[in-house]
């Protein structure tokens, strides 16, 4: 988001962005303490978090994504900019700026604390810190490595590689969150032993997961393919 609006040249709408996540983290600081103090987290509420979250995430993933692919092609891109540009950061959309970086932000360190305070309850929490930091180190560095070079991308590349990316981790969520929602015991599972299971792609040898998975890649292929019939009109 924040490289989007930085190629936009609308440096003063990032404020917004940088108020979700923060206010996101502040939530989270609080969730922790509601979580570790007041509720006791059982195994099948965690899978029905990390379930539920995972395909509400993938739905999400799937919008914006479609939608970047439609701006992939540098005339749609630039029709688009003079239509609606002009007016999308005045007043409550800047809010709802502020609404998707929370949301996207919470939605992660929810699930995160979830996982932490489940493992916590093994000990060894001296390796659970390291790994952490060493987690914020990386993703530190992919960060600053995408908004330090994201000006020099062409929008149509921008575009294109930012939709592919997000319809990939469409695939992935919708078959790790169905997973999740079988261990909780809310879906049925019917095995598909020729299926290799691949927790990191969410690939899960089983007919409920596999078939969310090909429902997602249906809606993108449909997707991407009305963007480019609308591109050659």
């Amino acid at each position: 988001m924040i490289a989007f609006l930085r190629k936009a040249d609308r440096p003063e709408a990032l404020r917004y962005v940088h108020g979700g996540w923060v206010s996101a983290l502040a939530a989270g600081a609080l969730t922790w303490v509601v979580a570790t103090y007041a509720i006791g987290i059982s195994g099948a509420s965690r899978e029905l978090t990390e379930g539920f979250g995972s395909l509400f995430a993938a739905v999400i993933l799937l919008a914006v994504g479609i939608w970047m692919h439609g701006k992939a092609q540098a005339n749609q891109w630039q029709r688009y900019i003079r239509e609606k540009m002009s007016r999308a950061l005045s007043g409550g959309s800047g809010w709802f700026l502020f609404g998707l970086a929370f949301v996207v932000v919470y939605r992660e360190v929810f699930e995160t604390i979830l996982f932490y305070a489940a493992l916590s309850t093994q000990g060894n929490n001296a390796m659970l810190m390291a790994g952490a930091t060493s987690a914020v180190a990386v993703l530190g560095f992919i960060a600053w490595a995408m908004l330090r070079y994201s000006r020099t991308l062409p929008i149509a590349q921008f575009f294109r590689y930012s939709s592919w990316l997000m319809a990939g981790l469409t695939v992935v969520l919708a078959g790790k969150g169905v997973a999740a929602l079988q261990e909780a015991g809310i879906i049925d599972i019917a095995p598909l032993v020729s299926v290799p299971r691949l927790s990191v792609l969410g690939l899960f040898p089983t007919w409920q997961s596999v078939l969310a998975q090909l429902l997602m890649v249906a809606a993108i292929v449909v997707g991407f393919a009305y963007n480019r019939q609308r591109v050659s009109r």
